[in-house]
């Protein structure tokens, strides 16, 4: 999966159109190709993971290292307000890529109408990073988990 996959490639370096905006040892950040907001940024790890479905409770520093790679894009892109920000992961089968990406939009209040379905919190498709940190910080199946909160409504601390 990894010689195919499209995040691997970019996260090696290996795909010349893709500009990696910031990146460590573990995880890239780049522009999304189909931007949602005026600052629409992945940030994947390095080492293929399928999806968000695929974490354990072992993999939240993963999810809060991504987080704050993201918020460190947007602070050097001169978005400072945390309430206009919205960062988070498309459950499957709403993935496009399946390598685990974090989705970062800012300003939220910008996101374009035809694309506000696919990153609107608490439904089927997007799973904020807070919520995908509590489930697996509480030791619950994320697939499992997620699914129950969209049927449900409720969260881990309701």
């Amino acid at each position: 999966m990894e010689d195919t996959c499209m995040f691997c490639m970019i996260a090696k370096n290996q795909d010349k159109d893709t500009e990696i905006v910031k990146q460590d040892s573990e995880l890239v950040c780049f522009r999304d190709i189909n931007p949602a907001a005026p600052h629409h940024y992945l940030v994947v790890p390095k080492k293929h993971i399928v999806s968000c479905f695929s974490l354990f409770q072992e993999h939240v520093k993963l999810v809060e290292r991504m987080a704050e790679m993201g918020r460190a894009v947007l602070q050097e892109n001169g978005i400072t307000n945390p309430n206009d920000i919205r960062m988070g992961f498309h459950r499957p089968p709403y993935i496009s890529v399946p390598h685990l990406h974090l989705h970062v939009l800012a300003p939220t209040s910008e996101i374009t109408d035809d694309m506000a379905h696919k990153f609107t919190p608490g439904t089927w498709r997007f799973a904020t990073e807070d919520l995908l940190r509590r489930t697996l910080v509480s030791g619950v199946d994320p697939d499992h988990y997620l699914m129950l909160t969209c049927i449900s409504g409720r969260g881990l601390s309701e």
